[in-house]
């Protein structure tokens, strides 16, 4: 699988990495061994990638990774968690909460190093914490070897220019911001490129709604969201393909993202993600498609603090 590199951090991630937040049991019930092989078939067909979060299933995630990553050679993958959301309303990103952290993940995963660290869901609390207490300590992690490159996660786009200002950090991690329905993340590709700092995107299929399959009770989309997407669904259908196909290679072609990240618990599944990107993508269809998104083009949620949001 083709490789790009990160930033200034001297790594080169697979073009589509997994996510491991399904195999937590994040969004549904999992069959343990059937998760657990999805990471052996991302691993094995070429995805070097993998990103997890202490959220994740409450510590389920890292936990079955802690099944798996012993058996593999250290130096052939990459693996970047998350820190400071615990819970759905559980925040923490104290200076004494980071050391702690990185010391449960680095067990439940049981290795020696975390290749990294991200403040997860920053736009729930004040960037003034994450900026001068948060990152400080991440660095020290990174004094002791624990951690090798620290970055920030979240939703809104204004985190990340704010956070670009006034952190020194080596990447960050954007979700459904780079999708055939939302560009808004290619403003981070300039001042990512400035400074250095690697960029990963994450989410091609915006939580389903760029797919045939149902959306689950807690997608924020609107009415009028849902059913341009499912016309822009059935599009795709009626020319032969499923649009999550489409979504996926429309995601990982953009050469600015060092990564593109997503999950499942159907080792099935992340095989055919593979076999997909191998493929040749349809650029009239991608045009056709986008035309059929247009009214919602760029269309976003709120998400967070008042004061982090874009709107």
């Amino acid at each position: 699988m083709e490789k790009r590199p990160l930033g200034n951090t001297g790594l080169e991630l697979s073009v589509l990495g997994f996510g491991a937040s399904s195999i937590g049991a994040e969004f549904r019930p999992i069959d343990v061994p059937e998760a657990l092989r999805c990471v052996r078939v991302a691993l094995d067909r070429g995805m070097n990638y993998i990103d997890t979060a202490a959220y994740y299933g409450r510590g389920m995630s890292e936990v079955m990774l802690g099944r798996v990553l012993p058996e593999i050679p250290r130096e052939s993958y990459i693996l970047s968690t998350k820190l400071g959301r615990y819970a759905p309303q559980h925040f923490d990103f104290s200076a004494r909460r980071v050391a702690e952290s990185v010391d449960i993940s680095l067990e439940r995963m049981q290795l020696e190093h975390l290749d990294i660290v991200f403040c997860h869901d920053i736009e729930f609390v004040s960037l003034d914490q994450i900026v001068e207490e948060t990152i400080p300590a991440l660095r020290k992690e990174v004094e002791k070897g624990k951690v090798r490159f620290i970055g920030v996660s979240g939703y809104p786009m204004k985190i990340f220019h704010e956070m670009l200002e006034r952190a020194d950090l080596d990447v960050i991690l954007t979700y459904n911001h780079y999708t055939l329905q939302n560009d808004m993340a290619t403003a981070l590709v300039e001042p990512c490129q400035r400074k250095n700092v690697g960029l990963i995107n994450a989410a091609p299929f915006s939580a389903r709604l760029l797919t045939s399959a149902p959306l689950p009770e807690w997608h924020q989309s609107t009415p009028e969201v849902r059913e341009v997407a499912a016309r822009a669904a059935a599009h795709c259908t009626q020319r032969g393909i499923d649009i999550a196909k489409l979504a996926l290679q429309y995601s990982v072609a953009h050469k600015d993202f060092a990564s593109c990240v997503t999950g499942s618990a159907n080792p099935d599944r992340v095989s055919q993600w593979c076999d997909w990107i191998e493929e040749p993508m349809d650029d009239q269809l991608v045009a056709e498609v986008k035309e059929i998104l247009k009214p919602i083009h760029n269309w976003v949620y709120t998400e967070g603090r008042p004061e982090n949001d874009d709107g």
